[in-house]
């Protein structure tokens, strides 16, 4: 390894080092009583991208759904609107790719539910529509941004906004984000779900029928 090739790396993670400090850890904590909130209403949690930002949406959706599953705690509802290639392309062949997320979202979301919208740039014109069919289905938005926040900032509920520019840093500062959330999440439930054992009590039954009546209601 040539000696400027390590002096690149290094710099590259003393740049992260520096980034993680800077992070706004209140709009991410805020984005996670968001997403408890649409748990406790027994919601569904969309998570869309681009891209890098695609692959994100994939992984968090993935850590949401199974790494804070909690025993005596209903799990997360979560899909990842990134992954189903063939009705990604039937939308983007039959409208165009501006609505690929859009006609997906459409079809599922629910006053309540939750979105995940990653962008860098906050300007990506597929997030952007998916973001408002959110906004008019009374669905509430956290978007995953860089240092503007881009167009996306004002059709989220809660913009969080990585200051960065480049966009690998922004990148992998979003995948930190999602996994700090999936960390404090799990706590919260383990929380919840130790203090029920300790009262004796079951899970509220307003969160319990939110999750049977979209079940029954997936299964219509």
């Amino acid at each position: 390894m040539t000696i400027g090739t390590r002096d690149d790396i290094a710099r590259y993670y003393a740049a992260m080092a520096g980034l993680m400090g800077a992070m706004p850890v209140e709009a991410i904590a805020g984005a996670a009583e968001l997403l408890l909130d649409c748990h406790r209403r027994g919601g569904t949690v969309f998570v869309l991208g681009n891209g890098g930002s695609a692959a994100t949406a994939a992984h968090f959706a993935c850590d949401l759904a199974k790494g804070t599953r909690t025993p005596g705690v209903p799990p997360f509802r979560v899909a990842a609107l990134t992954d189903n290639v063939p009705l990604l392309t039937a939308w983007a062949n039959d409208t165009s790719y501006d609505r690929v997320f859009a006609e997906q979202l459409a079809a599922l979301v629910r006053p309540g539910d939750g979105v995940v919208a990653i962008s860098a740039s906050g300007n990506s014109p597929n997030v952007l529509a998916a973001a408002r069919v959110a906004r008019e289905s009374a669905a509430r938005t956290v978007a995953l941004s860089g240092r503007t926040g881009g167009r996306l900032a004002r059709l989220a509920d809660l913009t969080i906004r990585v200051p960065a520019d480049p966009i690998e840093q922004v990148e992998d500062a979003h995948v930190i984000i999602a996994h700090s959330l999936c960390v404090a999440l799990r706590e919260r439930l383990r929380a919840r779900a130790a203090s029920m054992r300790g009262a004796g009590a079951a899970f509220p039954d307003a969160a319990l029928d939110g999750v049977a009546e979209r079940v029954v209601a997936d299964v219509d």
